[in-house]
């Protein structure tokens, strides 16, 4: 009797259960959510603005310095002032690093932080995630 109850038990079981819960993949359990949810709106905030993917990715594509001519002349229908905002900010958050020349004409060379490059990286993963399950449909 106690086998029957148990294999009854196993087949309603097998089938109410969802694969990824029974995995347990995820690597954030055991966060408090409305911490990573506050994290995520911030990160959102960061990363959705006009120009920041724009500027974020040709810097990882590159040990070499970018300088603001570049980022200017590659970024058609960004403003002079929509891109200098945006340069600001990702220097403000440390995602990038900037260094000014005392020379005529100005020259302005910005890299990425380490904390910007595991950001740049971190977005490329996504794209390649993207890609790779949109393909799929």
């Amino acid at each position: 009797m106690g086998k029957q109850i148990e294999a009854k038990k196993n087949d309603s079981e097998k089938s109410t259960e969802l694969p990824i819960i029974q995995q347990k993949s995820c690597t954030f359990q055991g966060y408090d959510i409305e911490n990573l949810m506050k994290e995520t709106a911030q990160l959102r905030k960061l990363i959705t603005k006009r120009g920041t993917l724009e500027i974020l990715i040709p810097l990882c594509c590159s040990d070499d310095p970018v300088r603001y001519k570049k980022f200017k002349d590659s970024m058609a229908g960004f403003s002079s002032k929509t891109l200098a905002k945006r340069l600001k900010e990702l220097e403000k958050g440390e995602i990038l690093s900037r260094q000014a020349f005392n020379e005529i004409p100005p020259r302005v060379e910005y890299r990425l932080t380490k904390k910007g490059q595991e950001l740049t990286e971190s977005i490329i993963h996504l794209l390649q995630w993207m890609k790779r399950w949109s393909s799929s449909q």
